[in-house]
């Protein structure tokens, strides 16, 4: 049945889960200071819509479900981020096919949409709406006739209001089984005509890269560079072009950013009566706490102290229609 979800956050790692179903498996903020989105959600028979609102960089990887086509445009006039080193210009989107491994990231506040439908269905619908020769490829740069992207982006924006009106079910079956038919065919006509500019076996090359560095670093932190390196097949420079290009960073200080995380996810799930912040902080590597502590702070806008007496208080806020918003604990 067709539904809705929109929710504001204030912890990155709420953002994340909020966003698991959609394919995003870790997501690293590289900005400092308080950490804010919003997030809306809606399910439809045969289109899965998001709306996102960000307004801190960051990095997310991103495995597409499998079956499904994943669309990625700007919405509002906002900035989009850079799908696994490109930058999308007004008036284009990018899609990518299931199971497919890519780094997301922004360098400030983003404003984008993204579809999601089943690759068969998209097919089925494609071939007796345009042809036989309807093919969307597994990872492609678009830029479809600028009416068509409108009415794409019309239509989305529509159906982000409505469920925003309306959070929760969608209850108006048949307005909503409507909007998603003109979803459908808007969709078809974007990926159907304009330009095509498909992935180079390159950067395929350079995804699979950093795909396997993210399983690396969640199976063997400790690795040394040398070691990880020689996991991957890559040469320090390759890696490092590649860390550049699609993280916007170099490997180790996003391995040194993705370990700063981790501590602080420790210690916002520890019981602070049986954890102290030396403690945690060793498991992790770390020796010098006042360093800790500058560099955290900067991060996190708090002492790794306060991070812990929080005790994983959650950070998000479910908008509810006719409700006052109230925040979960």
């Amino acid at each position: 049945m067709p539904g809705s979800r929109a929710s504001v956050f204030g912890e990155a790692e709420d953002f994340q889960a909020a966003l698991s179903a959609d394919g995003v498996a870790g997501l690293l903020v590289t900005g400092y200071g308080p950490f804010r989105a919003r997030l809306t959600q809606v399910e439809l028979d045969r289109l899965r819509l998001l709306a996102i609102e960000e307004a801190q960089p960051r990095i997310a990887f991103i495995r597409v479900p499998a079956g499904m086509v994943l669309v990625a445009f700007p919405i509002h006039g906002g900035p989009s981020p850079v799908w696994g080193g490109t930058e999308l210009e007004a008036g284009e989107m990018i899609t990518f096919g299931g199971s497919q491994l890519v780094h997301s990231r922004t360098v400030g506040t983003s404003r984008w949409g993204a579809i999601q439908v089943a690759d068969e269905q998209l097919s089925r619908y494609g071939r007796a709406l345009s042809g036989a020769g309807f093919v969307v490829s597994p990872a492609a740069r678009r830029r479809p006739p600028p009416a068509a992207l409108r009415q794409i982006r019309r239509l989305h924006r529509a159906a982000i209001r409505m469920a925003e009106a309306r959070a929760g079910a969608l209850t108006d079956l048949q307005a909503v089984h409507g909007l998603e038919q003109q979803l459908l065919h808007a969709l078809i006509e974007c990926l159907s005509r304009g330009s095509v500019e498909n992935e180079t076996s390159a950067a395929r090359r350079d995804r699979g890269i950093l795909a396997r560095f993210e399983d690396l670093l969640a199976a063997e932190p400790t690795l040394r560079m040398a070691e990880m390196l020689a996991a991957l097949g890559a040469s320090d420079r390759l890696l490092r072009d590649c860390c550049n290009k699609q993280l916007g960073m170099s490997p180790s200080l996003y391995r040194r950013r993705r370990r700063m995380q981790q501590l602080h996810r420790a210690l916002r799930d520890l019981n602070r009566e049986i954890a102290s912040v030396s403690m945690v902080a060793k498991r992790y590597g770390y020796r010098d706490l006042g360093r800790l502590a500058t560099n955290y702070r900067a991060i996190y806008g708090e002492l790794p102290s306060a991070t812990l007496r929080r005790a994983s208080r959650p950070g998000v806020t479910e908008l509810a229609v006719g409700r006052p918003r109230t925040k979960h604990s």
